[in-house]
């Protein structure tokens, strides 16, 4: 109508609920991509530098920043339980708590192997190297969530806690290691002050990680039924990030890329997150 009288008045009131509904449509929709058993649950978060020796170790402690940042820009509480440096530098391995409403929801996106291409730092002739590392997310299971630990099962192990300092854990004397001997999951944790303590939340990290274990195995028993269902595979290359000879950052499962991965690896995910989860749910043939 407002085209047929020539009213711009009118067609920019349009244009703008329009604009308006359909920013609501996809927020609405992307609402729903989280609508998991526990998507909106608080989770943890686990980096494992893959083989290289210190070339992935700075790698993985390069992604541990990179989510820091990324839970800080989404105002979420995070607080490393398990840190394990690097033989020179960088780190090993390292498991952080992430609190916040939706944190499981979103950091499901990043589980998978990271990879990385740039020159060296750490090699006298300035090579191009290629580094991997794998990223982990499963959810806070609370206590109500029936996950059954046989106490003979356990083998539980004290040691000194080490880290990079203080920004990264506090050095106690009362480490503890857990290891659940049917499945051969470890978890350590030594960001507390006491024994007790460190075993307490050791224990809820074990608890996850049998849960999602659990979640996993009934996903691939569902699989098998339905050959034609997408699978996420944990253990899959997601995402490449390179540095030299050009400057880029493409997710392999949605082509999603930037050419400005100093903003990536600051903390700047959403982009690639939301469109994982949208693509995800639209693809399920379930749905």
């Amino acid at each position: 109508m407002g085209g047929e009288v020539e009213d711009d008045a009118t067609l920019q009131e349009v244009h703008a609920l329009n604009e308006r509904l359909e920013k609501g449509l996809v927020a609405a929709e992307f609402q729903r991509m989280l609508s998991g058993p526990h998507d909106r649950s608080s989770c943890y978060f686990s980096i494992n530098s893959g083989a290289g020796g210190t070339e992935s170790q700075d790698w993985a402690e390069m992604l541990l920043r990179m989510y820091l940042r990324y839970c800080e820009r989404k105002g979420w509480r995070t607080e490393i339980t398990e840190y394990q440096p690097g033989d020179e530098a960088g780190m090993k391995s390292c498991t952080f708590s992430v609190t916040g409403e939706y944190a499981y929801g979103y950091l499901k996106a990043e589980a998978g192997i990271h990879r990385l291409v740039r020159i060296s730092p750490f090699d006298s002739n300035a090579r191009r190297h290629t580094s991997f590392a794998s990223v982990f997310a499963f959810p806070e299971i609370t206590d109500d969530i029936d996950v059954k630990i046989i106490e003979s099962d356990l083998r539980v192990d004290t040691f000194r806690s080490s880290g990079a300092g203080g920004q990264h854990v506090n050095t106690t004397d009362s480490a503890v290691r857990i290891t659940h001997i049917p499945t051969g999951i470890v978890v350590a944790c030594q960001s507390e002050r006491s024994q007790h303590m460190n075993k307490a939340s050791a224990m809820k990290v074990l608890r996850s990680k049998l849960y999602e274990r659990e979640l996993k195995e009934r996903e691939a028993k569902a699989a098998e039924l339905s050959a034609d269902k997408k699978e996420i595979g944990w253990g899959s290359q997601i995402r490449s990030y390179v540095l030299h000879p050009y400057k880029m950052v493409k997710d392999l499962r949605t082509g999603v890329e930037t050419g400005n991965p100093d903003a990536v690896l600051d903390g700047e995910l959403e982009e690639f997150i939301v469109a994982f989860l949208m693509g995800t749910r639209r693809s399920d043939p379930d749905e």
